[in-house]
C-alpha cells in the first residue's frame, strides 16, 4: 500500500517537472502597451508566410517556439501600430515588446503627397488631414460639406445636389479629385461649376487630404489649385483562425431640408481574406432658407404644370427653396487578400447614383416679368468604379523597398433637361465617360538620409453624347446637337520622380519632375448638320514637363519653416475642345480646335511656430502665375459671331488660350490648448487675384471671399461640445467677375442697385456622446440665428437654422 502511494507521489512530481521545466525552456513573449505598459491580449503573432500563427493571452503571452531565430515575426491588433521583428532580436529584449496605441487625430502621416506614407511635418506643401473621427462629428451630408469643415476650402453650390470646391483661387478642373488613388476626373470635367465630388459617400470616409497648391507632379493634368484625396474605410483581417464580424448603422435626421439617410457598413474578418460592405441611402426635400437677410434670395413664386399647361404659382413659404430635394443611394464593397505580410490585394467595387434634382439657379432666372424656364434638371449622376491594387514590399529589391499597382475602370453618366416656359420643346442632352487608367508607383530608400519614388501612368477616356428635342405634347424627338463629339478620346501617358533628402532630423529637401503627353481627338462630323464648323475635326498631341522643389526647415522644437516652388499644367480636354452648350441666356459655347495646355507657377512660405503645444501658429502665404489661361471668350462661325441655338439668337463663345491670371493669398490657422478637455481652433483664408480680359485686368470669378471658422471644443469622457463660428467677408460689385455680373438675379443688391455679395456669420453648436463604445449620438443646431445668406457664386441659399440628429450603432 505504501508502495503503491510512493509510485502515485512520483509520478505526479515528474509530470510537475516536466512542466516545470517546459515552462522554463519554452520561449515565451510578453507583448506590453507603450506608455502605460499593460498586457495587450488578442494581438496577431505570424511569420512572413503567415504558415505559422500565435496569439496572446489574456496577460499578453505567447510562446515563440514554433518561430525560427532568424525569421521575422509580425505583431497585428487592430488598435495598434503594426509591428515587425526578428525572432533574436525579441530574445536581446528580454521577450517583451511594446506596441503603441493607433493615435488617429495627430494626423501626423500622410500619403497623397507622394503615393507612400510620409511624415507630415517632412513636407514643404501645405496639407489639410481630416480623419473618421473627425467626419462622424461634422456629420456631413455629402462630401463637398465634408470639404467646406476643413476650413481650407470654400464650396459653391448651384443647386443642392450640388457642391464645387475651390482652392486658392481656382475651381472645377483646375483642382483634381482622387478616391483610393485613381484620378477621378474625366475629359468632360468642366470649367463651369460641378459636383462629381458628390458622388463620394462621405460615411465610407476612412480619411481625407487636401493638398492645397500644385500637384502635377505626381497627378499631372488638372491638379492646378490643390488635390483632394478620399481614402474609403479598408476591410479588417483577423489575423488569426477565428474569423471576426464587426460594422455600423447609422440613421440621421436634418430639419432644414428633411433629410432622412439610412448607413449600414460590415465587415468579415478571415485569417487572409476580408470583405466590406458599405451601403448609404438618403432623401432631401427642399431647402428653406433663413428669415433674416436679403429679400432678394426669397423664392416667392415656381413654375408647375397644371392641366397640360405651364402655370405660375405663389410660393406659400417664400423661404422654402421649391423645387430642390432629390434622393442618393451609394454602394461600396471591398475585397482584401494577404496571403502574406509584405503582399497585399486589395479590391475596391463604388455604385453611385442620384434621382433627378433640379438646377436651381436656372429655374430662377427671369424673363422679363416672368420666369424663363419651365424645367431645368440633372438626370441622374451615375458614378461606377472597380479598382484593383497590388501592394508588394521587398527587403532585397535593388529598385524598390514598395511598389503597388492599380488598374481601375470608371464610367460616369450625367443628363440635363430644360424646357423653357409654356413651351412644349424639351431639350435633352445625356453624356457617359469610360476610362480606364494604370498606375505604377515605387518607393526605393538610396540610403539613410535618400528617399526615391517614381511611377508611371496611363488614361483612356471616351466619351459618349447623344442630343434630342422631345415635345411632350406630341411625345415625338428628333435629333439635336449634341453637347460633346460623340466618340471623343482623350489619352494621357506619364511618368514622374520625386526625391527626398532628410540629412538630420531639422531639414528636409523634396524635389521632383514629371512629364505628360496627352492626346485627344474629336469628330464633329455629326454636329455640323447643326453648326457648320469650319473644320471636321480637332487632333491634339502636346506634352507638358513640371517640377517641385522644396525645403522644411526646424532649427528648434519652436519654429518651423516651409519654402515650396512648383509648375503645373492643364492639357485641354474634350469640354475644351468640343463643348456645345447655353453658357449664359443668349451665348452659345461651340468647339474650338487650336489649343495648347495652361501653365502655372507657383510658390509658397510657410512658418509655424508650437510653444509647447500650448499655443501652435500655422502661417502660409502663396502666389500663383497662370499662363495661357483656357477661358470663355467670344469668338466666330466663319465669320458669324451670332448663331441660332435652340431656337435664340445667340452670341458665339468658345474655350481659348486667351487670358492670364495673379493669384495670391494667406492662410492662417491658430490652435490654443487651455487644458486637456479645452481647445481653441481657428482658420482664415485670404484670397486675391486678377485675370487679363483684353488688356484690362478683372478680377477672378472663382476667387472666394475672405473666409474662416472658428471652434472651440471641450471633451471629457464620453461627452463632447464643439461651440463654432462660420464666417465670410463682402464682395462689393467692383470686386465680382465679369461673369458674375452677368447673374445679377443670384446675388444682392447694394445701396446703388448694384449686385454684391454680403458678408455673412452663422453660430453653431454640436454635441456628441459615445455609451459603452457601442452607441453614438451625435447633435447639432447650425445657423442658430437663423441667417439668410447665400456663399459667393452659388445659385442657392444656404440651409436656415437647421437641426441635425445622427444616431450610430456599433457591433
Amino acid at each position: 500500500m505504501k508502495m503503491h502511494i510512493k509510485l502515485k507521489c512520483n509520478i505526479i512530481f515528474s509530470i510537475l517537472l516536466c512542466l516545470f521545466f517546459q515552462s522554463t525552456f519554452a520561449q515565451t513573449i510578453t507583448v506590453l502597451e507603450e506608455g502605460t505598459s499593460q498586457p495587450i491580449s488578442g494581438v496577431s503573432l505570424y511569420n512572413l508566410k503567415k504558415t505559422k500563427y500565435e496569439v496572446t493571452d489574456f496577460d499578453g503571452n505567447a510562446v515563440l517556439d514554433k518561430f525560427n531565430d532568424r525569421e521575422i515575426i509580425y505583431f497585428q491588433n487592430l488598435l495598434y501600430e503594426k509591428l515587425q521583428i526578428r525572432k533574436v532580436e525579441i530574445s536581446q529584449n528580454n521577450y517583451i515588446v511594446y506596441l503603441k496605441p493607433k493615435v488617429e487625430g495627430l494626423k501626423q502621416i500622410v500619403i497623397s503627397v507622394s503615393k507612400f506614407e510620409q511624415s507630415k511635418r517632412d513636407i514643404p506643401q501645405s496639407i489639410v488631414a481630416i480623419n473618421a473621427k473627425e467626419i462622424a462629428l461634422a456629420n456631413p451630408q455629402t462630401s463637398a460639406d465634408l470639404l467646406d469643415n476643413t476650413g481650407n476650402v470654400f464650396i459653391q453650390k448651384s443647386q443642392m445636389g450640388g457642391g464645387s470646391p475651390m482652392i486658392r483661387g481656382f475651381s472645377t478642373n483646375r483642382l483634381l479629385i482622387s478616391v483610393d488613388g485613381v484620378r477621378m476626373n474625366n475629359a468632360i470635367f468642366r470649367g463651369g461649376n460641378l459636383q462629381n465630388v458628390i458622388s463620394i459617400d462621405p460615411l465610407s470616409i476612412q480619411n481625407t487630404e487636401v493638398t492645397l497648391g500644385a500637384g502635377s507632379v505626381v497627378y499631372g493634368s488638372d491638379a492646378i489649385g490643390g488635390v483632394m484625396s478620399f481614402y474609403t474605410k479598408k476591410p479588417q483581417l483577423s489575423y488569426k483562425e477565428e474569423s471576426i464580424i464587426s460594422g455600423s448603422a447609422l440613421m440621421r435626421y436634418a430639419s432644414a431640408n428633411n433629410e432622412n439617410t439610412t448607413h449600414l457598413d460590415f465587415n468579415l474578418g478571415y485569417k487572409k481574406w476580408a470583405f466590406l460592405t458599405n451601403l448609404s441611402y438618403t432623401d432631401f426635400d427642399d431647402l428653406r432658407m433663413g428669415s433674416n437677410g436679403p429679400d432678394a434670395y426669397l423664392r416667392p413664386e415656381y413654375v408647375i404644370r397644371q392641366n397640360g399647361e405651364d402655370v405660375i404659382v405663389a410660393n406659400n413659404n417664400p423661404e422654402v427653396q421649391k423645387p430642390t430635394g432629390y434622393n442618393q443611394v451609394n454602394l461600396m464593397q471591398k475585397v482584401r487578400y494577404e496571403p502574406r505580410d509584405n503582399l497585399k490585394f486589395d479590391l475596391g467595387l463604388f455604385f453611385t447614383t442620384t434621382s433627378d434634382y433640379p438646377r436651381y439657379d436656372r429655374l430662377v432666372r427671369p424673363r422679363g416679368e416672368t420666369l424663363r424656364s419651365a424645367e431645368w434638371e440633372y438626370g441622374p449622376q451615375q458614378w461606377l468604379m472597380s479598382n484593383l491594387q497590388v501592394t508588394k514590399t521587398s527587403s532585397s529589391s535593388n529598385i524598390y523597398d514598395k511598389i503597388q499597382a492599380t488598374v481601375a475602370f470608371q464610367n460616369f453618366k450625367e443628363s440635363r433637361k430644360d424646357r423653357d416656359f409654356q413651351s412644349a420643346i424639351r431639350e435633352v442632352r445625356e453624356e457617359k465617360v469610360d476610362v480606364l487608367s494604370f498606375n505604377l508607383d515605387l518607393e526605393k530608400k538610396l540610403g539613410s538620409k535618400t528617399t526615391m519614388s517614381y511611377g508611371l501612368e496611363y488614361l483612356f477616356n471616351k466619351v459618349g453624347s447623344e442630343g434630342f428635342e422631345e415635345n411632350i405634347e406630341t411625345n415625338t424627338k428628333v435629333p439635336n446637337v449634341t453637347r460633346y463629339p460623340d466618340g471623343a478620346t482623350w489619352q494621357s501617358l506619364a511618368a514622374y520622380t520625386s526625391l527626398k533628402y532628410k540629412p538630420n532630423s531639422k531639414f528636409v529637401f523634396q524635389s521632383g519632375l514629371r512629364y505628360n503627353q496627352v492626346i485627344a481627338k474629336a469628330d464633329f462630323t455629326a454636329n455640323n448638320n447643326f453648326l457648320n464648323l469650319p473644320f471636321n475635326e480637332a487632333n491634339i498631341n502636346t506634352g507638358a514637363l513640371t517640377g517641385t522643389a522644396g525645403i522644411t526647415w526646424s532649427p528648434s522644437s519652436m519654429i518651423q519653416w516651409k519654402l515650396n516652388a512648383s509648375t503645373a499644367f492643364r492639357a485641354p480636354n474634350i469640354d475644351d475642345i468640343g463643348k456645345v452648350f447655353d453658357s449664359e441666356p443668349g451665348a452659345v459655347v461651340v468647339p474650338n480646335n487650336n489649343l495648347r495646355p495652361e501653365y502655372a507657377y507657383g510658390g509658397e512660405l510657410g512658418l509655424k511656430l508650437n510653444f509647447e503645444d500650448k499655443v501652435i501658429l500655422d502661417m502660409a502665404t502663396y502666389y500663383t502665375f497662370l499662363d495661357n489661361a483656357l477661358i470663355r471668350r467670344d469668338y466666330d462661325i466663319n465669320g458669324e459671331t451670332e448663331i441660332i441655338y435652340d431656337g435664340e439668337l445667340s452670341t458665339v463663345q468658345a474655350i481659348q488660350n486667351a487670358s492670364k491670371a495673379w493669384i495670391y493669398g494667406f492662410e492662417v490657422g491658430a490652435e490654443v490648448n487651455f487644458s486637456e478637455a479645452l481647445q481653441l481652433s481657428s482658420q482664415y483664408n485670404v484670397i486675391g487675384g486678377t485675370e487679363d480680359d483684353d488688356g484690362v485686368e478683372v478680377p477672378v470669378r472663382h476667387v472666394a471671399p475672405n473666409f474662416g471658422r472658428t471652434h472651440l471644443v471641450y471633451k471629457k469622457d464620453k461627452l463632447l461640445f464643439d461651440a463654432f463660428l462660420v464666417y465670410n467677408s463682402e464682395l462689393s460689385f467692383n470686386q465680382l467677375a465679369p461673369s458674375e455680373l452677368s447673374k445679377d438675379y443670384l446675388y444682392a443688391e447694394d445701396e446703388n442697385g448694384n449686385p454684391y455679395a454680403p458678408s455673412w456669420y452663422t453660430l453653431n453648436f454640436r454635441t456628441q456622446y459615445q455609451w459603452k463604445d457601442k452607441l453614438t449620438l451625435t447633435a447639432s443646431l447650425e445657423n442658430i440665428t437663423d441667417q439668410r445668406y447665400r456663399p459667393y457664386s452659388s445659385g442657392i441659399s444656404a440651409a436656415g437654422r437647421n437641426l441635425i440628429v445622427a444616431l450610430q450603432y456599433t457591433f
